[in-house]
């Protein structure tokens, strides 16, 4: 079970979240305009090069702040400061490190929960099958829920996760690359 962390959690913590790429830039704008206010957004955008990545956080950081809400950014704690974010995002050994700062951590398995410590919020995936990793191996439902039992944080659901599987999951925090397009 992750320890708390050295700063104060936002609370409460969005419900529902969207993680950005290449697949969804073209309408980015659009869906943060008709999420519901206060949702999260993680950036990612790892198919820019540095400078253009860095100009399209800044526009859709304006957007979001309009909407309320949080902006964080996949990379280091440090990257975030800097860059003006509501925290950062990445794997567990990503963000063991920097300053104190809002921490989204990706967890697959047991092994890597573990290693979450500084975490804020876990993102435990894949839930369900995704598009972007046909036929690999998925949590499930139950599996998520004995995960989402030991992480001693909030726990967001991602992977093939939309409007209606997050109700059949019967899970409130969720994320999505593409679920939001559906």
């Amino acid at each position: 079970m992750p320890p708390r962390q050295p700063f104060p959690i936002i609370h409460p913590l969005p419900d529902i979240w969207l993680l950005t790429d290449a697949r969804n830039d073209a309408a980015l704008e659009t869906i943060l305009r008709r999420l519901p206010r206060g949702s999260g957004l993680v950036f990612r955008h790892y198919h820019l090069p540095a400078p253009e990545r860095r100009a399209r956080f800044d526009a859709l950081k304006r957007l979001a702040g309009q909407r309320g809400h949080l902006m964080i950014l996949s990379g280091s704690a440090s990257q975030a400061r800097r860059w003006g974010a509501d925290g950062a995002y990445g794997a567990p050994h990503l963000l063991a490190r920097g300053p104190a700062t809002l921490r989204l951590v990706t967890v697959h398995s047991l092994h890597e929960l573990r290693r979450a410590r500084r975490a804020a919020a876990v993102l435990l995936s894949p839930v369900f099958p995704t598009r972007s990793h046909p036929g690999g191996k998925v949590l499930g439902p139950l599996r998520f829920r004995l995960l989402a039992g030991r992480t001693g944080v909030p726990a967001i659901a991602l992977g093939g996760l939309n409007p209606h599987a997050a109700r059949r999951l019967r899970w409130p925090r969720w994320a999505a690359i593409d679920g939001h397009l559906r």
